[in-house]
């Protein structure tokens, strides 16, 4: 079999190995493609492996030896899904294998926004402390987060995963879902209008799809206490991002701790790059090293499958 990997640089940028992928065909690994490098690359293919790189109809039709395509992540929004139905080749994708460190991330986030560790960390190294006259200080108010109430829209692996967090440090748990609620005993569950007014931290981890795109706009937000944040490790076309900067630097919410942007990289002309109180981090939440190891082995495990028959994982 001749493997093709189009951007595997992002899952394993030298610290893991590709050694057992290796073990299952002729393997070519590309640490970046872009979309007119696809075809000639991917060309005598007959599995591709792709993180970020797209895969469109045009690209699927020509390339007459392929038999399978493995995303290395879990969405797959990436690949025409119906151009591969059309030639029943299976696309495969890789569930929960990042749901804590995305989780541990949205909590880093929040912790940032109500201590501010980083920001008083910066102080001292520039000898601030050094100089006080006082053996305290602090910058802004210092938030405890016991008894605040956490909103999280989307109360899948990762919703659950965020509220235990959440729960552990003694906030109140109410979510909102699209499914029927099965974890009722950890949250209260409420409609969204109710969910935005009521938390003092709204955490999203819903898909994106036709029904959430957009979903954080200006109304919404006016819905929200000036006091709260908003958390967003999902997708960043969840979010309006010209309403949200508009709000934060309005002083109309309290801060947004974001992991991911509409367009990324974004362009220097995103909003919410200069807006107030908002900290943004390079989508890096899925990316510890125990989750990138994971992300690995199943998407080798899937190969291999594939290869005896037995798909695993297989979402088109």
């Amino acid at each position: 079999m001749n493997i093709v990997v189009l951007d595997g640089f992002t899952l394993n940028p030298g610290d893991l190995s590709w050694d057992q992928l290796a073990l299952l065909g002729h393997c070519t690994i590309h640490e970046r493609s872009a979309a007119a490098e696809v075809l000639a690359r991917a060309i005598d293919a007959q599995i591709i492996l792709t993180n970020k790189t797209v895969l469109s109809r045009q690209h699927i039709q020509s390339l007459p030896n392929l038999k399978y395509i493995g995303v290395t992540a879990t969405g797959t929004n990436i690949v025409d899904l119906a151009a591969a139905r059309e030639r029943n080749i299976p696309v495969t994708n890789v569930p929960a294998y990042g749901t804590k460190s995305v989780a541990q991330t949205a909590l880093a986030l929040l912790l940032e926004l109500t201590q501010h560790v980083g920001h008083h960390s910066q102080t001292v190294r520039e000898s601030r402390w050094s100089r006080s006259l006082d053996w305290s200080y602090w910058d802004m108010p210092l938030i405890e987060l016991d008894g605040l109430t956490l909103g999280i829209v989307g109360y899948g692996r990762i919703g659950r995963a965020v509220g235990a967090l959440g729960a552990a440090l003694g906030m109140k748990l109410i979510a909102h879902t699209r499914t029927a609620p099965s974890h009722a005993e950890t949250a209260t569950f409420v409609d969204l209008k109710t969910l935005f007014e009521q938390s003092d931290v709204v955490s999203l981890h819903c898909p994106l799809s036709p029904d959430t795109l957009g979903l954080i706009n200006q109304e919404r937000l006016s819905w929200m206490k000036p006091s709260a944040y908003l958390l967003n490790t999902s997708r960043g076309q969840l979010i309006d991002e010209q309403a949200l900067a508009d709000a934060l630097n309005a002083g109309r919410l309290a801060g947004a701790g974001l992991d991911v942007l509409s367009s990324e990289p974004p362009s220097a002309g995103n909003p919410l790059l200069q807006a107030t109180n908002c900290i943004i981090t390079p989508h890096m939440a899925w990316a510890t090293r125990s989750a990138r190891a994971r992300l690995m082995k199943v998407s080798v495990e899937n190969v291999r499958a594939f290869l005896a028959g037995q798909s695993q994982n297989v979402v088109s």
